[in-house]
């Protein structure tokens, strides 16, 4: 009997690894967005307030 050597890891290993590659991707993505929220962006001082004049608006149908 010959030895032969398999090359191949298994047939799933390309999910394996297309699997752990989206997941990393997620987890950046979810570090990311985790980052953008720890950033103290200003916000206004006092209240915006638009008055806007009845006969500017359209009624449409």
């Amino acid at each position: 009997m010959q030895f032969h050597k398999k090359t191949s890891v298994g047939k799933y290993s390309f999910l394996i690894k297309l699997l752990i590659k989206i997941a990393f991707v997620f987890l950046l993505f979810f570090v990311g967005i985790a980052l953008v929220d720890k950033i103290d962006f200003p916000k206004p001082n006092k209240k915006i307030e638009k008055i806007i004049p009845n006969e500017n608006l359209k009624i449409v149908k």
